[in-house]
């Protein structure tokens, strides 16, 4: 996936960004994220009740006029 060079220079760029300090900070909260993403994504379950469907708004039906106006 990423070599060491690769890994070595987006370390070294997070470090310039967010500092020495934050970045195991920010590390951590990002792991946690996501395994709560997958732990919502792996229960099917979801956490907010679904919008109920609108009912369709019914109209009276429409007289056909025809030729004769009637």
């Amino acid at each position: 996936m990423f070599g060491s060079q690769d890994l070595f220079v987006l370390l070294a760029i997070g470090v310039f960004f967010f500092g020495a300090k934050r970045l195991p900070e920010l590390s951590r909260s990002l792991g946690q994220a996501l395994s709560e993403f997958k732990k919502g994504v792996s229960s099917g379950t979801p956490d907010a009740a679904a919008p109920e469907p609108k009912p369709e708004a019914t109209q009276p039906p429409v007289k056909d006029a025809g030729r004769d106006g009637g």
